[in-house]
């Protein structure tokens, strides 16, 4: 009997100690002074990458585990009392810790762009602060993965496309969020088993070259494999001479129809892929195989699936792998989790080049008659402009508000964010000009408020 995909181990790391060691220590020196007051935190990035005209946040489920189930244990606070650094009333402190705060956040799938909010937290301060460096790692990870794969599913032009990236991802949590990520942003499945179970996500596969190499004969390969796999056999070609291979399959197909096993589809891994597909395309149309379909892999990005569908490449569907796993061009994002409001007062960072705008704040997107993005507004929380607020309740008081929208609809909402956009922004070009993103008057003179109260005017 199968187990659940609940009873597998979970895709992310549950230890409270997954964590910069200097918020710990910033916590045992809120502890000794009491500071433990409502603070606002906002998780935001600061600018988009080169050639990104959007992003598309991900990882809120994998937070909301995070939050609701944060807890030190007994050998978490063990280690920690080891250390030396820790006292013992502030250990106390921790062993009692739970997440109790407030989480307003973008659905997972929401276009997105820079210093636009993408979550925030407003809980008691050392709650707020412990949780930075884990929720960072997880909101940035997947939505950075998710903006990749977003760009090759618009490349793809509505091919099917299939997440190959696991034994290149840094680490199995990278490669299984990679799975769910791409997934969410329009992919068609993953070749990563546990992500199937975990996520269920529909999980796709061929051979590999070692199948067809272990036997001393390629066409007794492609035909084992094929009643091994008698509703999905899909075979790899190019381990000797592809067009060879290919008219193998064609002979093979036509016995095996006496046996009710259809052959779905052939993969190419290597070569000039466009020049394969055209010449085995001809080989399977003229051997009565047109029924068979072309997947090809190796060393793909979007940049690569657009290049060969603009070749006119008669390829069916793209397995995506180590480019897209690991962001190859943009791998990671300018952002920043800040404070922004502390004990009822606006809070913000004047570091140049890294200033940030305080108070709680809301995203408000237009739309144009035609139902594309057309602008958005950044605002304080409670003001109104014109449009539709993005930023959603979570949590309250650490309990969810509702449950959360499943992979499949974030999934739909990706799709949907994805066809509102403007066609420029479809481009994997940068896009001119870029999307509007206004800073709204009252976060300029909430700033100016706080900076004369922090540095006031000399007379």
């Amino acid at each position: 009997m199968l187990p659940s995909p609940g009873a597998l181990q979970p895709a992310t790391v549950a230890s409270a100690l997954l964590t910069d060691f200097y918020e710990l220590a910033m916590l045992q020196a809120y502890h000794r002074t009491g500071m433990n007051e409502t603070a606002v935190f906002e998780f935001f990035p600061r600018e988009l990458p080169a050639r990104r005209n959007f992003l598309l946040a991900a990882g809120l489920a994998q937070v909301v585990e995070y939050l609701t189930t944060l807890q030190f244990t007994p050998a978490d606070l063990a280690w920690l009392e080891s250390t030396g650094r820790f006292e013992q009333p502030f250990l106390q402190a921790l062993a009692a810790l739970r997440f109790t705060g407030d989480v307003d956040a973008l659905p997972e799938g929401t276009v997105c762009f820079g210093n636009e909010p993408i979550l925030r937290i407003t809980a008691p301060l050392r709650e707020a602060q412990l949780v930075e460096t884990r929720l960072m790692n997880l909101l940035h990870f997947q939505t950075v993965i998710a903006s990749k794969a977003a760009r090759c599913v618009l490349a793809a032009r509505g091919k099917p496309l299939i997440d190959f990236g696991l034994r290149r991802s840094h680490g199995s949590e990278a490669g299984l969020l990679s799975a769910r990520a791409s997934y969410l942003a329009g992919f068609a499945g993953t070749a990563t088993a546990q992500a199937g179970a975990l996520f269920d996500i529909p999980t796709f596969g061929t051979m590999a070259h070692s199948f067809i190499q272990a036997h001393d004969d390629e066409t007794q390969a492609f035909a084992a494999f094929a009643r091994s796999q008698p509703r999905h056999a899909a075979l790899l070609i190019d381990t000797y001479d592809t067009e060879a291979a290919a008219q193998k399959v064609v002979e093979l197909a036509r016995r095996l129809r006496a046996e009710s096993i259809p052959i779905t589809a052939v993969r190419l891994d290597s070569g000039d892929l466009a020049d394969h597909a055209r010449k085995v395309r001809h080989i399977l149309d003229e051997g009565g195989a047109k029924d068979i379909t072309i997947f090809a892999s190796g060393n793909l990005d979007e940049l690569r699936v657009e290049a060969l569908l603009a070749s006119g490449a008669p390829i069916d569907a793209f397995g995506i792998g180590t480019r897209m796993n690991v962001a190859a061009d943009a791998p990671f994002l300018d952002c920043a989790y800040k404070l922004v409001e502390y004990a009822g007062r606006g809070r913000r960072k004047r570091s140049e080049g890294k200033a940030t705008w305080p108070g709680r704040k809301q995203v408000f997107r237009r739309f144009d008659a035609a139902g594309k993005m057309a602008s958005d507004t950044v605002t304080l929380a409670d003001r109104h402009e014109p449009g539709t607020p993005l930023l959603v309740p979570v949590l309250r008081a650490g309990r969810l508000v509702e449950s959360l929208p499943s992979l499949d609809a974030a999934r739909a909402l990706a799709r949907n964010q994805l066809e509102a956009l403007p066609l420029r922004l479809k481009s994997l070009q940068s896009a001119t000009p870029p999307y509007p993103v206004t800073i709204a008057p009252a976060l300029h003179e909430l700033a100016a408020e706080v900076d004369r109260s922090v540095m006031p005017v000399r007379e």
